[in-house]
């Protein structure tokens, strides 16, 4: 069964080029099991079931239909080409062998090839190929040792015969052809050194170091059109062969009688919507030079940057450096600044003097519970006595050290309170302390109590409250209500 679907053969920069169109149908001639759809080529696929001693025909080949100039004759002359493409070997279901393997194919006749069972679908000498020649680099999954297989894991070299003129073991490499993983491989022959090399790797970057270099002269077998493909078989075994992100490119340009398009940036055959208009392929010339030069630019820029995160990192520390000195220079004025802090209620733009530990835990007889005036979910409120600020109200922030959350309800309290309420309803913060895995508020002591303690529980002392007084009370509950709703920078909805 033969399949043509239409595809585009791309001159660009010297080079041919094949590459993906937008739209089906592609121009592809397909043999025995191979199909092709939009992201891949698949050769041949696993059988449902099979036994080691069933024969199958299961061969699959794809070419690119029209051929591709590697000789000039006119000007005797022969191209130099590259190509790279990523495929996948499926293992076999249990019970069954594993596959033949698959191979990149340059022939002078894709219609002369031998249709019998085995050899990843080559020839197996050039008397089975009247007179056509054939290049091919195969990915050898069967051991047989009356071919010359090193083993079932091997890249090999052939050239108008299954046995190879060079082969390398992958197993050395790193690579199982039949982990089912993705393979990229990158295959060059230079025209000038008359050589070609493999590369081969699980990524689609390409490796620094070839697996296999041989010598190869293809003006002495190649005809001056040769076609371009990928063959596959499984022999009596099964396996699933898929080939995707095929490029291939040429020296020469191709003949003036082949439609050319030109395109900017793709020269993909086979390739994922994603992977549409990349060229991994080693850029030559101009594009290896902007390439580096771009790194460079980079690697300026990030130098840069890092040298200027380094000097305000100096410039930070020599101005911490600065302040610690000025204060231990000048600790008399300390003394001399405390008692202001507190001498004024509303003073504006002032922060709360940090406290010591120490200070706190004398002025409340160490957190003596005879000191506490009332006890909260988060914290317990001490009254207390400094002697730079007098009567105070201690809040220390309980279970602070077993979790985050108490800690950040005291940094958004003490940012509140600290940053931008002033009102003369409102208890002012006079300190605060971050010691020990102690986190403390001290606020200035209201020595009237609390509004609830008046109304629900009296005393002998305040057993009722006049109407003046409550009057008094609800005006000022309300004018801090309002100043926390709509009068602060930030307003506040208070919870309580």
């Amino acid at each position: 069964m033969i399949i043509n679907l239409h595809f585009l053969l791309v001159c660009f920069s010297s080079f041919i080029s094949i590459i993906a169109s937008s739209s089906p149908p592609l121009n592809f001639t397909v043999y025995g099991t191979a199909d092709v759809n939009h992201t891949s080529i698949i050769l041949t696929q696993n059988l449902h079931n099979c036994t080691s001693n069933a024969q199958h025909s299961n061969i699959g080949r794809v070419f690119y239909k029209n051929p591709i100039r590697f000789l000039d004759s006119s000007f005797n002359s022969t191209v130099s080409f590259s190509t790279r493409f990523s495929f996948i070997i499926i293992p076999p279901p249990p019970l069954c062998l594993a596959g033949e393997g698959v191979a990149f194919l340059i022939t002078s006749d894709s219609n002369s090839l031998p249709h019998s069972v085995g050899c990843i679908g080559l020839p197996k000498s050039i008397d089975q190929l009247s007179d056509s020649s054939f290049l091919a680099v195969e990915f050898d999954t069967s051991f047989d040792q009356g071919l010359g297989d090193i083993n079932d894991n091997h890249v090999g070299i052939d050239v108008d015969s299954i046995f190879s003129i060079a082969s390398v073991d992958l197993m050395s490499t790193g690579i199982d052809l039949k982990s089912g993983k993705r393979i990229t491989a990158w295959i060059e022959y230079r025209n000038s050194e008359k050589i070609i090399q493999i590369w081969v790797g699980y990524t689609q970057i390409k490796p620094e170091n070839p697996i296999l270099v041989a010598p190869l002269d293809i003006s002495k077998r190649f005809n001056g059109f040769m076609y371009v493909g990928f063959s596959a078989s499984n022999g009596r075994g099964s396996a699933t062969h898929l080939i995707d992100n095929w490029r291939l490119k040429t020296s020469e340009s191709v003949p003036p009688n082949i439609e050319v398009e030109t395109v900017k940036s793709e020269n993909c055959l086979i390739c994922f919507p994603e992977d549409s208009g990349k060229d991994e392929e080693d850029k030559k010339g101009s594009s290896n030079h902007h390439h580096y030069s771009d790194k460079r630019v980079l690697e300026l820029a990030l130098g840069l940057l890092g040298l200027n995160v380094i000097l305000i990192l100096l410039t930070v520390c020599l101005v911490l450096l600065y302040v610690c000195f000025m204060k231990r220079r000048n600790p008399s004025k300390k003394p001399t600044e405390e008692p202001q802090i507190c001498s004024s209620r509303f003073q504006e733009n002032r922060m709360p003097r940090r406290l010591k530990l120490s200070e706190i835990r004398s002025a409340t007889k160490g957190f003596c519970r005879n000191q506490i005036v009332s006890e909260g979910v988060s914290a317990i409120l001490y009254e207390a006595s400094l002697p730079s600020c007098g009567n105070v109200a201690v809040k220390r922030f309980i279970n602070a050290n077993k979790t985050s959350s108490f800690e950040g309800q005291f940094v958004t309290e003490f940012v509140k309170m600290a940053g931008s309420l002033r009102h003369r309803n409102l208890v002012q913060l006079q300190g605060w302390c971050c010691e020990k895995k102690e986190l403390i508020l001290v606020y200035e002591f209201i020595t009237n109590g609390s509004l609830d303690k008046i109304l629900h529980h009296p005393t002998p002392a305040n057993n009722s409250l006049s109407f003046d007084a409550r009057s008094k009370i609800l005006l000022g509950v309300s004018s801090a209500l309002v100043y926390l709703h709509e009068e602060c920078e930030k307003p506040i909805i208070h919870r309580n």
